[in-house]
C-alpha cells in the first residue's frame, strides 16, 4: 500500500509532534491512545476492529467498575510498514506518540538502543515481571519483545517453521510416511533416496539475493541455531566461524550434488514456482512457516492449494546438526517473528497503560483476536490449547516448536547481515567453494555493522 504525500503530511503534523497523550481529560477521567498499522476497512482491518470494537469497550467498563473513568482512543493507520515504522520512532524520539504502541519484533533491540523505548522492569515497575500471563507465553516466544535479557513489551502473534514433505514421495522414495530427522545427515539422506524418484527435486532450500529475507529465515537462520550459535550473540555478529561455514557446506551438498535446483534460487519468483512444484509432487521437501501450511497449500488457499494437504503433507521438526548440537544443547531448533506492544517511556499513566496492555494480552481477549483475525498462533499456549486443538500442524507448532525456537536480532544492522547471508549461499549455490563464499560474507558483514570490531571470527 502506497502512502499518498498528503497522507504523510496528516501523519507527521497530526501525530509525530503531538506529546504523549496519556493524561487528565476535560472530563474529569484519564485519556489513553493506542497506536498500530491497521484501520478499519483497510490494512490489518480485523486487528483494528480488535481493538475498536472489543478491548477498548471492555476495558473502560471494566475500569468503571472500579470508580475510574478512563477514555481509550485508537490511532490506527494503514501505511507500508517502513513509514510506520519512521513515523513511530520520531514519535518516541520526540516524546510524543501514543501510550500504548504495536511494532515488530524485529525493531525491539534498534528502539531499545537508540533509547526510543525502555525494559518494562522500569516504565511499570518491578510488578511488570510478576504478571501471571508470563507463565502462559513460553521464554522464546517472549523474546520476541525482548533484548539483551530484558522484557520491552508483549507479543501478540508469532510463527514457526518446519520440514514439510510430501508423504506420498516419501513412500515412492522408501521412506516413513511419519518421518522426523535427527541430524542434518539424515535430511540429506532422505534427499539422495527422493533424488531416484523421476521429476522429483529433492530439497527446496532457500538461497541468494532473490529469495531475499525467505533466505535468511527459513534457511540460513534455523541451520545456525542448529550448530548451537546465533548470528548475534554476546554482542558480536558471527562472522567467518566453523557454524557459518557448516551452513554453508549444507548448501553446498545440496546444491552441488543435484538434490535441490539451483534455477529457483535465482528466480525472483522462485519461492512461489517452488510451492506450486510441491503442490504438484515434484519437490519432495521443504523449510518453510506455517505460512506455508496455512496461506500457500490449504485446500482452499489461493497461491497452492492442496484438496488432500492434510492425507499428503507432512512434517517434520528441524534437526540439530547432531542430536544435543543446537542451541541451548537442544535436538531440534527452529525460528519465528512476530509483532508486540510497547509502552511509551513518556506515558503519564504506565501503571494504567499496562493495566491495559496485560487486559489485551489476557486469555480471553486473546482468544477473541484469535476468533477475529485468524491470525493462526497466539504467544499464549492456554489459547492455543483451545483454538489449535483442531488444526494438527498448528498445534504442533505451538506444542512442539515455540519452546525450541529463537528469533532474529532485532538490531538496525540485521537486514544487510541479512543481505550478506543471502549473498553467501547465492555464491556456493552458484558453484563458489563454501571457504571463498564464508570469506566474502565476513567483508560483507564487517561493512554492515561498522567494522571488525563488532564480529566474532574463527
Amino acid at each position: 500500500m502506497k502512502i499518498t504525500r498528503t497522507a504523510a503530511a496528516v501523519m507527521a503534523t497530526g501525530l509525530i509532534v503531538a506529546g504523549c497523550s496519556g493524561g487528565a481529560s476535560g472530563g474529569g477521567g484519564t485519556t489513553i491512545r493506542i497506536s498500530a498499522n491497521g484501520v478499519k476497512g483497510g490494512k490489518n482491518a480485523a486487528g483494528a476492529e480488535w481493538v475498536t470494537d472489543y478491548v477498548i469497550p471492555k476495558f473502560t467498563a471494566y475500569e468503571k467498575s472500579k470508580g475510574k473513568k478512563v477514555t481509550v482512543r485508537y490511532l490506527g493507520t494503514g501505511v507500508d510498514d517502513a513509514p510506520y515504522k519512521e513515523k513511530t520512532a520520531l514519535d518516541l524520539k520526540s516524546g510524543g506518540g501514543a501510550d500504548l504502541l504495536q511494532i515488530d519484533g524485529i525493531w525491539v533491540g534498534e528502539f531499545a538502543q537508540a533509547g526510543y523505548i525502555k525494559p518494562l522492569d522500569q516504565t511499570v515497575g518491578a510488578t511488570a515481571n510478576q504478571w501471571d500471563g508470563f507463565a502462559q507465553i513460553p521464554g522464546p516466544v517472549q523474546n520476541i519483545m525482548a533484548f539483551d535479557g530484558r522484557r520491552y513489551g508483549l507479543p501478540s502473534g508469532t510463527d514457526g517453521r518446519v520440514i514439510f514433505y510430501n508423504r506420498k514421495l516419501f513412500q515412492q522414495a522408501g521412506l516413513p510416511a511419519d518421518w522426523q530427522p535427527k541430524s542434518w545427515d539424515d535430511v540429506l539422506a532422505a534427499g539422495r533416496r527422493l533424488k531416484g524418484v523421476k521429476g522429483v527435486t529433492p530439497i527446496q532450500l532457500n538461497a541468494g539475493t532473490a529469495m531475499s529475507e525467505a533466505t535468511s529465515m527459513q534457511g540460513v537462520l534455523p541451520l545456525l541455531a542448529g550448530t548451537g550459535h546465533q548470528i548475534y550473540e554476546n554482542d558480536r555478529w558471527l562472522g567467518n566461524t566453523p557454524q557459518i561455514r557448516d551452513v554453508l557446506d549444507v548448501y553446498k551438498k545440496v546444491y552441488s550434488s543435484g538434490l535441490g535446483d539451483p534455477r529457483l534460487q535465482q528466480n525472483p519468483q522462485g519461492r512461489d514456482e517452488s510451492f506450486q512444484r510441491f503442490a504438484q509432487g515434484k519437490v519432495g521437501m521443504l523449510l518453510e512457516s506455517d505460512y506455508f501450511w496455512r496461506e500457500v497449500v490449504g485446500p482452499d488457499a489461493e497461491v497452492a492449494p492442496m484438496k488432500d494437504r492434510d492425507q499428503t503433507v507432512g512434517y517434520a521438526l528441524i534437526p540439530a546438526v547432531r542430536p544435543g548440537g543446537g542451541v541451548r544443547g537442544q535436538d531440534f531448533v527452529s525460528l519465528s517473528g512476530g509483532s508486540g506492544w510497547v509502552i511509551n517511556p513518556h506515558t503519564k499513566n504506565a501503571a494504567l497503560v499496562w493495566d491495559l496492555l496485560t487486559f489485551m494480552q489476557s486469555h480471553d481477549a486473546v482468544k477473541e483476536e484469535v476468533r477475529r483475525t485468524a491470525v493462526g498462533i497466539s504467544p499464549r499456549t492456554d489459547v492455543n490449547a483451545e483454538t489449535l486443538a483442531s488444526d494438527p500442524l498448528l498445534n504442533f507448532i505451538s506444542t512442539k516448536v515455540l519452546p525450541i525456537t529463537v528469533v532474529r536480532p532485532g538490531l538496525a544492522a540485521y537486514p544487510q547481515v541479512s543481505t550478506a547471508l543471502q549473498k553467501a549461499t547465492g555464491d556456493v549455490v552458484a558453484g563458489g567453494s563454501v571457504d571463498a563464499a564464508a570469506k566474502a560474507y565476513e567483508q560483507n558483514l564487517e561493512q554492515a555493522v561498522g567494522g571488525s570490531g563488532s564480529v566474532s571470527t574463527g
